[in-house]
């Protein structure tokens, strides 16, 4: 059992609002796109400099032995359910 920090709850909603979760937006100039999710995929467009956090790195090294590196989605898909990878965001911003 967990709880959440006021804090922690409303920067989550405002990542929500600032990633990008439309299939037909343009990524812009310093993002790339990644497809997260379980079951269900989502796209989101998260900044590149992202790929600087151990912890990103690490899901990327999850996604290359779960899909390798010809994944028929043919995109970035990332191992990990949307709310897991919110969380690591939140985290790699406040860190």
């Amino acid at each position: 059992m967990g709880f959440r920090l006021p804090r922690i709850v409303n920067a989550k909603q405002s990542l929500k609002r600032t990633l990008s979760f439309s299939e037909t937006t343009v990524v812009p100039k310093g993002h790339f796109a990644v497809y997260v999710g379980e079951v269900e995929k989502k796209r989101l467009v998260v900044p590149i400099s992202f790929l600087k956090h151990p912890s990103f790195q690490n899901l990327l090294c999850q996604a290359e032995e779960e899909y390798g590196f010809n994944h028929p989605m043919g995109t970035l898909t990332i191992p990990c359910s949307e709310e897991a990878f919110l969380d690591l965001i939140c985290c790699s911003q406040s860190s």
